[in-house]
Formats: C-alpha cells, sequence, structure tokens
C-alpha cells in the first residue's frame, strides 16, 4: 500500500471512531492549559487533573503565579513528577509572560519556545488547542503509535523527524486533531505494553499487525 494511500485511511478510520478527539487536561483560558500542559511532562493527565483545581483557584493569572515562589508552588505540584523543576518552570514562565507578553500567552513556536519549561512538544500543543494551528505535538504515544501503524519509517528516529513525516502526509485542517487521535489510540488500545490489538479497528492496515500475522 502506499503511504498516501495508508494516511487516508488512518486518517478516514480515526474520522468514524473519534469524531470528538481532544485534549484529556481541564483548563478554562490559554494560561491554564500552558501551566496543565508543563506539568504533564512524563507525568498523567489524570494526575495533573487532580492538582490543578486548587493551584488554579489560588493562582488565576499570569500575574498571581508570577508574584509567588517556587517553594510555595511546590507544595501543589508535589505529588507529580519532577515536582523542583516544575515549580520553577511555572513561575518563570509566568514572569516572562508578565514581563515581555503583557500577561498573554503567545501564538507562535518561536515566542512559546522562550518561556521556561516549554520545549517544542508543549508549543504545539498550545499552537493547535489554543490557536487551531496545524501543529504536530510528538509525545510517546504519537511516536509510538506512528512508528507502529508504518505512518513514519524507522529512520524517523527522533521526535522532530516524527512530526516533519506526519506533517508531509496529514492534511493541514485534520493536523489538530490528527494529534489527539494518535495520543488517544496509544493511551487506550495501542499501549506500550499489552497493545489491544484484536480490538483495534486499524487491525490489518497496521504494519505490526500485519507482521504479526505474518508471523502467524
Amino acid at each position: 500500500m502506499k503511504k498516501k494511500e495508508l494516511y487516508e485511511k488512518v486518517m478516514t478510520y480515526f474520522e468514524k471512531a473519534m469524531p470528538i478527539a481532544q485534549t484529556e487536561l481541564n483548563y478554562s483560558n490559554p494560561f491554564e492549559l500552558l501551566v496543565a500542559v508543563i506539568l504533564s511532562a512524563q507525568c498523567t493527565d489524570k494526575r495533573v487533573n487532580l492538582i490543578t483545581p486548587s493551584l488554579f483557584h489560588d493562582y488565576p493569572t499570569p500575574e498571581a503565579l508570577a508574584s509567588t515562589t517556587p517553594e510555595v508552588i511546590f507544595e501543589y505540584i508535589r505529588s507529580i513528577s519532577y515536582p523542583n523543576n516544575k515549580a520553577k518552570h511555572l513561575v518563570g514562565m509566568a514572569q516572562m509572560l508578565v514581563k515581555e507578553f503583557q500577561g498573554e500567552v503567545p501564538d507562535t513556536l518561536e515566542q512559546l519556545t522562550k518561556l521556561p519549561g516549554v520545549g517544542r512538544k508543549t508549543a504545539n500543543v498550545i499552537q493547535s488547542v489554543v490557536f487551531h494551528k496545524a501543529a504536530m505535538a510528538v509525545d510517546t504515544h504519537v511516536f509510538r503509535v506512528s512508528h507502529r501503524i508504518g505512518l513514519v519509517p524507522s529512520t524517523c528516529t527522533t521526535p522532530l523527524a516524527t512530526e516533519k513525516h506526519l506533517m508531509k502526509y496529514i492534511p493541514e485542517e485534520l493536523v489538530p486533531k490528527a494529534h489527539h487521535w494518535l495520543i488517544l489510540h496509544g493511551r487506550y488500545v495501542c499501549m506500550a505494553r499489552n497493545p489491544q490489538c484484536s480490538e483495534c479497528g486499524l487491525n490489518g492496515l497496521c504494519k505490526e499487525s500485519l507482521k504479526t500475522v505474518i508471523r502467524k
């Protein structure tokens, strides 16, 4: 099967299987999503959603968060991964938002990645979810699923190479939703351990499932 045909079939499947696909992080504005995504690095969305309500209640704006210290924020986020670094990043991020961006979350990759704790993946999430741009955030789920299905070749050994390859083939208008499709598929079907291949609607298209058939 040609690569273009594979992409078309996979996108068609996801459109039918997951017509509504969005982040599972809870937020009510761009600032809250930025905080939540920073916290979600190497941590589950479920855990992040447990600790953000009190954090957002007490520090609802960049100005409020910028006025406190990492030591204070640590107490709110101590149950997640890398709380010391993330507390420093959150306060530094808020201070830069206030100082350089008038308290507003910027909308470009260049500006977003200037913020402490914001790498390319986080910046792409914000661009996609908040600003509806065609930006593909490659996390562990997207990386794993896109390789297993065969959407990207084995030569794409980095998140950036994977991102660029996916962007070549996914229609621009589908990129924001495709990001969530791949994440959710990896989270609930194509898990790192014990993938649910027998229940997967892509069985027969997926490169890994075809390997299994050949081995049998």
